[in-house]
C-alpha cells in the first residue's frame, strides 16, 4: 500500500504543476475573449500558450513550483492514518527529482536549501478530521510571488462589512501586478488570526472558479468584491485591462466580540491544485 500511495501522490503533484484545472482554463480563455485592452489580450494569450505547452510537454507551468502544501481531510476510521505523513513527505522528495520541481525549502536563518522541498514543518500538512473511513489529500503547490501578497488585518469590529470591503479592495490595489494577475482572491473573516488566513487559503484555492458560498449574503459579497476588483483596471500581469481577478471567494468563522480578523490570500493565474482520494481498501485515485 505504501508504494502505491506514494506513486499516486507524486502523480498528483506532477499534474498540479503541469496541468491547470478545467475551471481555471475556462476562466482564462473567457477572460481573453471578453478583453478589450490590446496589451491585456496579449498577456492573456501568452498565459494560455504557457499552460498549453506545459500540459502538452508535461513541464511545470511556472519556474516557481511552489511550497508544497497539503490540506488533508481524513476520516476517524481511516485505517492507514499512520502511513499518510510519511507517504506525502517521500512523494515530495521523489517529485522534486522526477517532475522536476525547483527546490524551494530554505532555512530562514542559515539560508541553506534542503534540496528536496522538505524541512522543518514542510511540506506543510493541514489536518481536518471528519466522519468516515476514507481520506482526501488536496495538493497545493503555493507559489512565493502570490503568497507575498497575502495579508492579515486585525480590524476594529465596528468597521463591519463596509470596512471589510474597503480593506480587501485596497489590498488588491496595492498588490498591483506583483502576484501575476489575473488572480483568485480568498477572503477569510473571523475566528482568530491563524484561522482567518487558513479560511482564506482554502477559499482561494480549493473552491472552483465561479462557485459561490452556500449562504446568499456571503455569495452576494463575493459577487460585489469580484466586480469592484475588476474595476481597478490592474489587468493581466499588471499591464491594465478588464480582468484583474478571476474570482473572489469568501468564508467566515465566528469571532471574539473584541476582534475582527480579516485574512486575504492571493492565488496567481497558475492556480495549481489536485486531489488524491484513498478509500478504506487502499484504492487510490487522483483527480
Amino acid at each position: 500500500m505504501g508504494d502505491c500511495m506514494i506513486d499516486e501522490i507524486v502523480e498528483a503533484i506532477r499534474r498540479a504543476e503541469t496541468q491547470l484545472s478545467e475551471d481555471t482554463v475556462k476562466a482564462l480563455k473567457d477572460a481573453y475573449e471578453r478583453e478589450t485592452n490590446d496589451m491585456a489580450k496579449t498577456q492573456l494569450k501568452a498565459i494560455i500558450e504557457n499552460f498549453t505547452v506545459a500540459h502538452t510537454e508535461s513541464l511545470p507551468m511556472c519556474q516557481d513550483t511552489g511550497l508544497q502544501t497539503f490540506f488533508i481531510e481524513v476520516g476517524y476510521d481511516f485505517p492507514m492514518m499512520k502511513d499518510l505523513r510519511g507517504a506525502i513527505v517521500e512523494a515530495v522528495r521523489r517529485a522534486t527529482k522526477e517532475v522536476p520541481l525547483r527546490p524551494n525549502a530554505v532555512h530562514p536563518f542559515l539560508h541553506k536549501n534542503s534540496g528536496d522541498n522538505t524541512g522543518r514543518y514542510v511540506p506543510y500538512l493541514h489536518w481536518e478530521l471528519k466522519e468516515g473511513d476514507d481520506a482526501t489529500i488536496h495538493v497545493i503547490p503555493k507559489g512565493g510571488g502570490s503568497e507575498n501578497m497575502s495579508g492579515l488585518y486585525m480590524l476594529p469590529p465596528g468597521v463591519g462589512i463596509k470596512g471589510i470591503k474597503k480593506t480587501v479592495i485596497e489590498h488588491i490595489f496595492r498588490s498591483g501586478g506583483k502576484p501575476c494577475p489575473p488572480t483568485i482572491i480568498g477572503v477569510g473573516i473571523g475566528g482568530g488570526a491563524d484561522l482567518a488566513l487558513t479560511l482564506a487559503k482554502k477559499a482561494a484555492i480549493l473552491r472552483p472558479i465561479g462557485s459561490r458560498h452556500e449562504e446568499s449574503f456571503v455569495a452576494e459579497l463575493e459577487d460585489e468584491l469580484y466586480e469592484m476588483a475588476n474595476k481597478l483596471g490592474i489587468g493581466p500581469m499588471g499591464m491594465g485591462g478588464d480582468t484583474t481577478v478571476l474570482d473572489v471567494h469568501v468564508d467566515y468563522a465566528h469571532r471574539h466580540p473584541a476582534t475582527l480578523p480579516l485574512g486575504i490570500v492571493t492565488q496567481c493565474w497558475a492556480n495549481r491544485r489536485r486531489k488524491v482520494h484513498i478509500d478504506s481498501s487502499g484504492k487510490v485515485e487522483v483527480f
